[in-house]
């Protein structure tokens, strides 16, 4: 067993103990003081009632959203920098996530919603799908850390501006309200409903991108060589496209804009395993449900009187990370 399998194995470990530990620790957390020891040791009969619902009607779609989610957005960011050969490659950089809500907003504000449920995921597929193929058109397949950049940028600001667009124009102050708290990202208030709907296109998105580990780990020695190697990088262009708006659109129609979790998580875990592509891609996607599971368990412990939203603490969390990263990366040019 080579270095970086060792290393690799080893931090897979790590991070599966503590996703598990993370999602004990979400059915645990909430206003009710009932923690899982609780629930384990509780009667039938009580089981039955309030225990129950507040675990697996309450906590446990939570839990699972937050996980799935996380691993979402941790594998997706891994594919992305992976197959742009850029670090700042990210879902919610480059505009995906905010394409996938504005078409999920679209969806919401014109009320198709209430009557055809699939079409939420479906509208997040669809934008996040419209924001990979135009960010390939604008930045092409060998543009700079800063093309990617000003890229993603127009195309989030783009989608953000018709998005205050369509909150402009509703006439509808209690749908605006909500559509609002949607934007600032949360996995509270979700049902199994939701979960049962967004999770098999997650899983399918999961299944594309997981499958990419050999041609991204040919690509780092350039497109000559992985095409040499018998890797078709239309095939594989098109697999990344719509395994990223499977995974991120169905998450985010789901859950609202949750951003830099592609960003930090693959960043900081590419050391640990030799900086492979395919090593990283698992990886990722484990941290990233540590990660998004460890912040929705923050929110619910900061010591405010109304909860803060998951999307609005990954920002805080991620954006001075994003600068950082932004100043390294000068350095190494200079």
């Amino acid at each position: 067993m080579s270095k970086n399998e060792y290393c690799f194995l080893k931090t897979q470990s790590v991070l599966g103990v503590l996703v598990f530990v993370f999602f004990l620790l979400s059915l645990s957390l909430g206003p009710s003081n009932l923690t899982i020891l609780d629930f384990w040791f509780l009667g039938e009969t009580e089981k039955n009632n309030t225990s129950w619902l507040i675990f697996f009607e309450i906590r446990l779609p939570r839990a699972i959203l937050g996980l799935a989610v996380g691993l979402s957005l941790g594998l997706a960011g891994a594919a992305l920098q992976g197959y742009l050969r850029n670090p700042l490659a990210e879902p919610g950089i480059i505009g995906v996530s905010t394409s996938a809500s504005l078409f999920t907003v679209i969806v919401f504000y014109s009320g198709l919603s209430a009557g055809f449920a699939l079409l939420m995921p479906l509208a997040g597929i669809l934008g996040a799908t419209s924001a990979v193929l135009v960010l390939q058109s604008l930045a092409g397949r060998n543009a700079s850390a800063l093309t990617v950049v000003l890229a993603g940028v127009a195309i989030s600001s783009f989608s953000g501006a018709l998005i205050s667009l369509a909150l402009n124009f509703s006439s509808n102050p209690f749908a605006t309200y909500e559509i609002v708290f949607w934007l600032l990202g949360s996995v509270a208030d979700r049902g199994h409903d939701q979960v049962a709907i967004a999770l098999p296109f997650m899983a399918v998105g999961w299944a594309l991108l997981l499958c990419l580990g050999n041609p991204l780990d040919a690509l780092t020695l350039g497109e000559e060589e992985a095409t040499s190697l018998g890797y078709k990088l239309s095939r594989v262009r098109t697999q990344l496209i719509f395994g990223t708006a499977l995974a991120v659109g169905s998450a985010t129609s789901i859950a609202g804009t949750i951003g830099f979790v592609g960003l930090v998580v693959p960043h900081l875990l590419r050391p640990l395993v030799g900086n492979r592509p395919k090593l990283l891609l698992s990886t990722s996607a484990l941290g990233g449900g540590a990660l998004v599971l460890a912040a929705d368990i923050a929110v619910r412990l900061l010591p405010f009187k109304q909860e803060i939203k998951l999307g609005v603490l990954t920002a805080l969390i991620g954006a001075p990370f994003f600068l950082l990263l932004i100043i390294k990366q000068r350095r190494n040019v200079s």
